[in-house]
């Protein structure tokens, strides 16, 4: 939401003797925050007496495994897609135990072990002897499983954690912290699980409204618990400038993040396995620029101001914007980025080339005698994609920013970020899959949390989230043929401050926690959730914020 008038993975199947079926177990829960340290809560059901509690192997013997009931899969959000049950008492943490990370591993986990490990009030150690009561974790080879993926393994009074790469070692170890939240104990078992989406996550304006770096960040560990790894930050638009420029010092607003806050949001997100993606919407919803530049401002043919919109006519937009790109590539070491494109005030009027004679003029110099004023448009969104990508990021723009037809058409590589089809000419969701272009869900109807709740806007819910929703409901309720799954990305929900004031931080946190979670869900198994929205709304409550 920018302006007020928007509405707008798998592991392979396991047998075993014991488990004659693979348990498939969709009870999610929302966990506490990255860094909580509140003792880890007693077992909800105790194992025998003379059991191990995940200590040393000094008492008693323990029983044999077969006197033990066979586990139930874990509930956490999101839910464990795999589950191999077995016979024994699971694992807790202990005075005793520690967070094991092999040597040869230490460089790329020991900061998923040590978070842990502090989580869990663990002790933290480099060896490759685990003991009765230590959590392993471990790379698995990169063609272990697909990007994300891990496995949890409870077996003899230990916990194994492995995965191809990074983020599934930290997303397993999200996993086993949820159990302990929420049960006391993981079970006895082996958890395979993995995402169906690579991009899930939240999407907030804090331009129109102004977030504390502290709230960011806790929005960030709350994120990463629920499994989610990218961060949209739109903190330039018509209302202010929100983070401090060494290029462009007059467009800044106050407050703002400074580059150091930035920084440290950053390395907090790369801890976590979240990616900050950073957007400075043009050629719309500059205004905050415009107040320090209005003589970039772009003017219809009766010399009326357009709110928030440069003359893209005028080179001098080209280079201010240019230079805040540059700028800000390297502060965002994360490997996306977004150009908005959306709501160029220019093409909302019946006849952008009376109306804007200038454009049109520029269109045709350019682009040939057919150029509309459009063309011109997706030319600078193209010029503005051709300054980017040489970091290698990926490009995104909003959908309402790339157009069906005409001379120029948006680089292919753009991702189109899918919020609405209400605009003038608006595209169905299938039209930009059909031509093979990569998309992101943002679904004003379910995915859209608009402060204020303006222009028919209400606060989206968790229940209908998870109800109603999934990725390929792109547009109004309507879901996009299942064959184009894989072109879509994922979903994030996003958060547009239009009535800043009608609520405080705290209020904002409140009202995206359960929505957040629903999300967290469906992106990471679409299908429909086992459990019924009471036990996951009860199973959230149990676990906390």
């Amino acid at each position: 939401m920018r302006q007020t008038n928007r509405r707008i993975r798998r592991g392979r199947t396991i047998a075993t003797a014991a488990a004659a079926a693979l348990v498939s177990f969709a009870v999610p829960a929302c966990s506490a925050g990255a860094q909580d340290t509140r003792p880890a809560p007693g077992a909800a059901s105790p194992p025998p007496a003379s059991a191990p509690t995940g200590g040393a192997s000094d008492g008693p013997t323990p029983p044999p495994a077969s006197s033990y009931p066979l586990s139930t899969a874990p509930g956490t959000i999101p839910a464990v897609r795999e589950f191999v049950p077995a016979r024994g008492p699971g694992w807790k943490p202990a005075p005793a135990g520690r967070v094991l990370v092999a040597p040869a591993d230490s460089a790329a986990l020991a900061d998923e072990a040590k978070l842990l490990a502090g989580e869990l009030h663990l002790g933290y150690a480099e060896s490759d002897q685990p003991q009765p009561g230590d959590v392993r974790l471990a790379l698995a080879g990169r063609d272990s499983g697909p990007p994300e993926s891990y496995t949890l393994t409870v077996q003899g009074g230990r916990a194994t954690v492995t995965g191809p790469d990074e983020a599934g070692v930290f997303y397993g170890t999200r996993t086993l912290k949820q159990e302990i939240r929420g049960a006391g104990s993981a079970p006895e078992g082996t958890v395979k699980d993995a995402p169906a989406k690579p991009q899930r996550g939240l999407n907030l304006d804090i331009a129109r409204k102004n977030f504390a770096p502290d709230w960011i960040e806790d929005r960030l560990r709350e994120m990463a618990d629920l499994k989610l790894n990218q961060l949209g930050l739109h903190f330039s638009d018509d209302q202010a400038f929100r983070i401090e420029s060494d290029t462009h010092p007059e467009i800044v607003s106050t407050p703002h993040l400074t580059k150091a806050e930035v920084r440290r949001i950053n390395a907090l997100a790369a801890r976590l396995h979240i990616a900050v993606v950073p957007e400075i919407d043009s050629p719309g919803h500059l205004g905050a620029v415009l107040k320090a530049h209005p003589e970039l401002q772009l003017r219809n043919a009766a010399g009326r101001a357009v709110k928030g919109a440069v003359d893209i006519s005028n080179p001098a937009s080209a280079r201010l914007v240019d230079e805040l790109l540059r700028e800000y590539l390297p502060l965002f070491p994360a490997g996306a980025w977004h150009l908005g494109a959306d709501e160029y005030q220019a093409l909302v009027v019946s006849d952008p080339q009376a109306s804007f004679p200038q454009l049109a003029s520029a269109a045709r110099a350019r682009y040939g005698p057919s150029a509309r004023v459009r063309d011109l448009a997706t030319g600078w969104l193209n010029d503005r994609a051709a300054v980017v990508r040489p970091s290698g990021k990926a490009l995104k723009a909003w959908n309402d920013g790339i157009f069906r037809s005409g001379v120029v058409q948006a680089a292919p590589d753009v991702q189109a970020e899918y919020w609405t089809g209400k605009e003038n000419g608006a595209r169905p969701p299938a039209e930009y899959l059909s031509t093979g272009r990569k998309v992101v869900n943002l679904n004003d109807e379910y995915l859209y949390y608009v402060l204020g709740e303006p222009n028919q806007f209400t606060y989206p819910t968790g229940k209908r989230i998870y109800e109603q929703w999934t990725p390929l409901v792109l547009r109004g309720t309507a879901a996009v043929p299942a064959s184009y799954d894989a072109q879509v990305l994922g979903a994030r929900l996003a958060v547009w401050c239009d009535l800043a004031a009608s609520q405080t931080p705290a209020q904002v946190a409140a009202g995206i926690r359960m929505p957040l979670a629903a999300l967290s869900q469906k992106v990471w198994d679409p299908r429909t959730p086992k459990a019924a929205w009471p036990q996951f709304q009860a199973l959230a409550g149990r676990l906390g914020p």
